[in-house]
Order: structure tokens, then sequence, then C-alpha cells
């Protein structure tokens, strides 16, 4: 079990914080706050309890050397601005000029240090820059679920060298993963959708064994109607995952997952906003024809299973959502996922890049359980793997320093 802020008096000690500050920037300003602002509540904590804060965050890939464009010094900024207090900066995350700025703080004060990625020892998690980076704090504070499935020397090395707890913020992702996928209320169902099979199959593997419903959509579902014999026009398929696609629908019958296909999608000849569009039957798409959302029946039948639901977990939209009218399955589903997540009916998570992207033009972003910022760690603990920055936690460090 990974320790959290409650296991640990922070009064006077120098907290290392492993934030993401890995947030959009154009022309020097922040222009999506979100990650910043989910950092807040353990800023605040530690800050008020009397911790000396000091940021930890990677920012891009400069590929281990200095590139200006890509200083956390903006972000840093516009950090403090949303904290509402002054927020030091170090142009360096270890050495002199570091240790400097780390012994000028006093109790409560909140230092960013630069980007670690101007290392190349951090992405190849390097026990001597772990080591220098563990030198400026007395407590190690992971925050950053969204790096956590990476094990380089802010995420993973560092942790071996001193206490450390798990952030509010990586508390609160973990606590709802749980209840998810870990020890969830039955029955549960996945919705997981995308371009490609090939990108999400360890996570399908996976998800038939755990889950009692798995909805599949995007153009994914065309490489499955196509293994099962369907004509998909120029739908975008994978005709040589048609074996896979196959031998994921027997593995589901076999461990008792029921596998949920689109019945009708949405088609046009071409792939452009407001194109001309029909609804058509799975058995009756055009041979010109692409298969760019699914369709409403398809929706209907899924939201008419919700009173039966009780866990859903959400990775990729059902469509091309960021063209219109391709978004509108997507759209009618997280309204509806939405109220029944209201009404205390349904415990709903989602997550990954596009589905954080689509909810939120859904407006309902803030009406799920829980919607984890997370990309790629989101996915990676979704199929099942061990993510190196949370299992270091319930480790204990090894004082190796």
């Amino acid at each position: 079990m990974n320790k959290t802020l409650d296991d640990v008096n922070v009064a006077g000690q120098r907290v290392l914080l492993r934030a993401d500050l890995n947030v959009p920037l154009r022309d020097g300003k922040v222009t999506d706050a979100t990650r910043l602002e989910r950092l807040l509540p353990t800023i605040r904590e530690l800050s008020d309890k009397g911790a000396k804060v000091i940021v930890l965050s990677h920012f891009d890939r400069p590929e281990g050397k200095v590139v200006p464009e890509l200083s956390l010094k903006p972000i840093a900024d516009s950090l403090g601005r949303i904290l509402g207090k002054p927020v030091a900066f170090a142009a360096s995350c270890v050495g002199p000029e570091a240790e400097n700025a780390v012994a000028s703080l006093n109790n409560g004060d909140v230092l960013v240090l630069e980007n670690t990625r101007f290392h190349a020892g951090e992405e190849k998690n390097d026990p001597a820059f772990a080591a220098a980076l563990a030198k400026l704090g007395d407590i190690f504070v992971n925050d950053a679920f969204s790096a956590a499935h990476r094990a380089h020397a802010s995420t993973e090395g560092v942790a071996r060298h001193m206490p450390s707890f798990a952030g509010r913020l990586m508390q609160a992702e973990l606590h709802a993963l749980e209840k998810a996928l870990g020890n969830p209320q039955r029955p549960v169902a996945a919705i997981v959708a995308g371009s490609k099979v090939s990108t999400k199959l360890e996570l399908l593997n996976n998800l038939v064994t755990k889950v009692d419903i798995l909805v599949i959509g995007g153009a994914m579902a065309n490489t499955f109607l196509a293994a099962q014999g369907h004509n998909v026009g120029r739908s975008l398929q994978e005709a040589d995952l048609h074996g896979t696609a196959l031998e994921i629908i027997k593995t589901a019958a076999a461990k008792g997952c029921e596998i949920f296909l689109p019945l009708d999608v949405v088609v046009a000849e071409k792939f452009e906003a407001d194109a001309p569009t029909h609804v058509v039957k799975i058995d009756a798409i055009p041979p010109g024809a692409m298969a760019l959302d699914v369709g409403p029946a398809t929706v209907d039948a899924f939201i008419s299973r919700l009173p039966e639901i009780k866990t859903i977990i959400w990775n990729g939209p059902l469509g091309a959502f960021e063209t219109k009218p391709f978004d509108a399955s997507t759209n009618t589903l997280a309204q509806a996922i939405a109220q029944a997540t209201k009404d205390g009916k349904v415990i709903s998570v989602g997550g990954g890049g596009d589905t954080v992207s689509a909810l939120k033009l859904a407006g309902v972003h803030h009406d799920l359980t829980y919607l984890s910022s997370a990309g790629g760690a989101f996915l990676e603990w979704m199929e099942g793997k061990v993510l190196p920055g949370v299992e270091v936690l319930s480790k204990g460090f090894s004082n190796l320093g």
C-alpha cells in the first residue's frame, strides 16, 4: 500500500515534489492549465504545513540538451499566478544553482527547478543523476501519475534515496482506478475506441479478462466488423488483424465478457466537416463510403443497458469527434453516462488524451466520477502493467546514498 501525505510530518522538511508541468505552451503562455490546477491541493497542503516545496518536472523532449524554448520558467510563473503566491525558479535542477535556490527557501516557500530532461541522466534513470536530485530534499512526494509509467530518475530513481509518498493527485488517480478495475462494483463495462486495434491490443486482451461488457467503437470497430465478414467499404481498418480480432472475440466468450460492436454506423464518401452523411446498418455500408461514427441505434442500445451497469471505464471517442457531425454519438453517450453518474447510478472513469478532449467538447468532463489527465500511464495501467513510479512508492527506499 502506498503511503500518502497523511503518513508524514512535512513541517520544516525539504519536499521534492514530482509534478507534471508538461502543459500546452504557445508564445510563452500556458494555453491549458488543467494539470497545474490539479496540482494545487498537494502544493497548498505541503506549503500550509510548513514544507519547503521543491517542484521537479520534465517538459517536452529536449533529449538531454539545454533547449531554452523548453524552459519551465514561464510555467513556473503561471503556476505562481494560479497558486496566488510567489513561486521561485532555479535555472538548473541539480548542482550549485539548484542547491543555493533550495538553501534560500523558508518554510512554506515553493520553488520550481528547471526541466529535468535537460539532462540525459533523467530518461536513462542514471543513478548519479537521481542521487544529485535526492541531495536537494529530505522527502519525496510523487504527484505525477501521468509520468508514472516511465522509470526515469525523477519518477523512480530518486524514490530509492528517501522516504516517498503519493501526493493527493496521485492518491486520487490510484483510488479511482482501483474502483474502476481493481475491485469494481459489477457489472463493469469498458468503452474502448480509437483508430487502430494495433495500438490497443494489450488493452483489449487485458480487459476481456476483467470486465463484463466491452464496447468497441471508433475505426477499431471496423476491423472487428470486417473480420466477421461485413463489407466496410472504404472505412479505415486493419486487414492484417482480422485473425487477432476474432481471437479477442473468442477469448471474451470464454471469459464471459460480452463484446458490444456497432449495430449501425454513420457513413460519408468524404471525411470532411459537414460532409453529406447517411446512417446505415453494418451490413449495408456502401462500397464507396467510410464509417466515421457509430450510429444512433448503437448508442441507444448501449444507453438502454446503463441501468444494469455499475462501473464504466472509457478510453477513446466513438467516432472522428474532431470533425462535425462525427462527434454526435460520443456526445450523446457522454451526456447519458454523465447523467447516470450525477444520479448516483454508476461509477464512471475516463482517461487518455482524446477521451479528455472529447468529453470536454461534450461539456461533461466535470461530471464523470473521475477523469484522468494521464495518457500513457492510464493506458498502461488499464493494460495491467506495473507502473514503475507507483511501484517504487510501495517498496520503500533502499538508502543508496
